[in-house]
């Protein structure tokens, strides 16, 4: 009764439109009470789910790519992208997903990433003769890509969420190859709307021009490869690459390229502040309710309900993925991962699925769910930047909408896709 009491009241707070922090603390509070235990455990819950050393990494992450964004960093990606497959069919749209793999290792945020190059190239597009849907949803699915693409807070909020015994550097580089995989499978998809709807080529600006752009814009990239190097080396831990990634930042945007001004800083600071206490305020309230799934046994039930089902370890996967693709369809992502981890990552381990390798599925999937209605914070941003309606975008994003699926799918039954990099590195 206490655990159909506590998803219960969490389901019927998301139908009401509570917000998903509210819903997971009021859920949790409802179910302290009907097992009579002392409503101050709540509180303490509360505080502990965000007591987590290793989570100071994700404000930090945040704030190292609010100033790269305002700093003159994204401008700078979207410019190489531009040389590098603008020519391509439909070219502005390659743009944006190659600059979604570029950016989305400054940013590790799906928002971020459709903020700051929806807002750059949706314009663009349009008015270079793209139509709106268009390039709303290739800008809106490539944005995918920056949730794997090492330093993603939302990795490190997995490991976390795990009980922290899953390597960070491990996770960082098992997203690399799903995310270059995401990245082609996406321009792809773009490349045939392109042909098919006869959108035109832009000119390649000369190998110069690639030079110069991939100058311009080396610092930013270096940040990505600094963190990820110093992490795998052992030199420093995420918390204090987060650290020196703001620093780095800094150095970039007002020493070397001179365009973050004072005003943009305390812009940033209190656009990443503001960022910060929602993402915290549903960790520590998501925590409360992690707290109850251990102590109800949800795990262990779960576990129990799933290899009754069927021994197949193909077929418990795909059970898996397709609940989650369900929860993510209600759910921000966050939450999704502090809830969903300490329930399913017990099952994958009994069927002898790799932690690592299931971080990625989880992160992957529940990035799918972002572009889903009803609570796909991404589609909103997306449709908002673009000016259009989410009706007219749902017309039109299915062929992105399955090429996600599709490569959810492989690097779901293909684990080496995730571990090949992680275990060479080793």
């Amino acid at each position: 009764m206490a655990i159909a009491i506590l998803f219960g009241v969490f389901a019927l707070l998301l139908v009401l439109g509570v917000p998903v922090a509210f819903a997971l603390i009021c859920s949790s509070l409802a179910t302290f009470l009907y097992l009579g235990l002392p409503p101050v455990v709540v509180v303490q819950q509360v505080a502990s789910g965000a007591g987590s050393s290793s989570l100071i990494a994700i404000p930090l992450f945040i704030f190292a790519g609010e100033i790269m964004l305002r700093g003159g960093i994204s401008t700078r990606l979207i410019a190489l992208a531009a040389s590098l497959v603008g020519h391509i069919r439909g070219g502005l749209g390659q743009v944006s997903v190659l600059s979604s793999l570029f950016f989305g290792g400054v940013s590790g945020s799906a928002i971020a990433d459709v903020s700051a190059i929806g807002g750059a190239m949706i314009p663009q597009m349009v008015a270079r003769g793209f139509d709106r849907d268009f390039a709303t949803n290739v800008t809106m699915t490539a944005a995918l890509v920056a949730l794997l693409v090492p330093p993603s807070h939302n990795l490190i909020l997995y490991s976390a969420a795990a009980g922290g015994g899953i390597s960070i550097a491990d996770l960082f580089a098992a997203g690399i190859v799903p995310a270059l995989l995401l990245t082609l499978t996406l321009m792809l998809v773009g490349w045939l709307i392109a042909r098919r709807r006869g959108y035109a080529v832009e000119a390649f600006p000369g190998m110069r021009a690639v030079g110069l752009r991939f100058v311009a814009a080396l610092p930013g990239l270096l940040l990505v490869a600094l963190i990820f190097i110093g992490i795998r080396a052992g030199i420093f831990t995420a918390v204090e690459s987060a650290s020196i990634a703001v620093c780095y930042a800094l150095v970039v945007t007002m020493l070397i390229y001179r365009e973050l001004t004072w005003h943009d800083f305390l812009a940033t600071i209190v656009h990443a502040a503001g960022t910060t206490g929602i993402i915290l305020f549903v960790i520590a309230t998501a925590g409360c309710f992690g707290w109850l799934l251990a102590y109800l046994q949800v795990p262990a039930a779960a576990v129990d309900a799933l290899t009754h089902l069927t021994q197949d370890k193909n077929l418990l996967l795909l059970l898996i993925v397709l609940t989650l693709l369900v929860i993510g369809t209600f759910m921000d992502l966050a939450p999704m991962i502090i809830i969903c981890t300490p329930i399913f990552l017990p099952v994958a381990r009994a069927i002898g699925v790799d932690p690592v390798h299931f971080g990625v599925i989880l992160i992957l999937k529940g990035g799918i769910g972002l572009i889903t209605p009803p609570l796909g914070s991404v589609l909103f941003v997306g449709t908002a930047i673009g000016r259009i309606s989410i009706t007219e975008t749902l017309r039109t994003i299915w062929p992105f909408y399955f090429a996600a699926f599709a490569v959810l799918l492989l690097v779901t039954f293909v684990p080496a896709l995730s571990l090949w990099l992680p275990a060479l590195l080793k």
